[in-house]
């Protein structure tokens, strides 16, 4: 086998050898630059997109606090608007419940003032029948009769003194 023989195989080494630095040349000199020139624009690519997340991270967070920031002052917001509906509302109340007092108590003293007009209406009427019946009376009883004007002295008379002994 020629393979094995030591001539042969050191000249054989030889040539792997020279075929293998060309090789390796032609690698370096044609090959090598386009395969590094693409792992340095991937290395760059990925160097931007993970600069760029960290950057649209960094947004986010900051968003995300300007938007809780937000949510904060618009719940405070809205809890002073509440409070100013529920101020309101009782106010509102309040003033209903004074207007409703106010208006009741006028209602009280029209109708005190009616019951007492109507009382002194009443007193009237009855003074009139009274003295009506009193002069009714006293004309039997002197069977004579007795002018208008007299009628209406003796009546008046007789209220006073009923009048005068009611109120003791």
């Amino acid at each position: 086998m020629p393979q094995f023989d030591s001539t042969f195989f050191s000249s054989l080494i030889f040539w792997e050898l020279i075929s293998f630095g060309i090789l390796l040349w032609v690698l370096y000199k044609f090959a090598l630059p386009p395969i590094l020139e693409t792992m340095e624009l991937r290395e760059k690519k990925i160097r931007d997109s993970i600069e760029q997340a960290e950057k649209n991270q960094k947004a986010s967070e900051q968003q995300l606090k300007t938007y809780e920031a937000k949510l904060q002052d618009a719940a405070k917001e809205a809890e002073g608007l509440l409070t100013e509906a529920r101020e309101k509302s009782q106010r509102l109340l309040d003033e209903n419940a004074q207007r409703i007092r106010t208006e009741t108590d006028r209602l009280k003293a029209e109708a005190t003032q009616e019951i007492d007009r109507e009382r002194r209406k009443a007193l009237q009427d009855i003074r009139n029948e009274t003295a009506d019946l009193a002069l009714l009376v006293a004309e039997k009883v002197l069977s004579r009769s007795l002018s208008d004007e007299d009628h209406r002295r003796l009546a008046n008379e007789a209220l006073d003194a009923v009048a005068s002994q009611h109120k003791n």
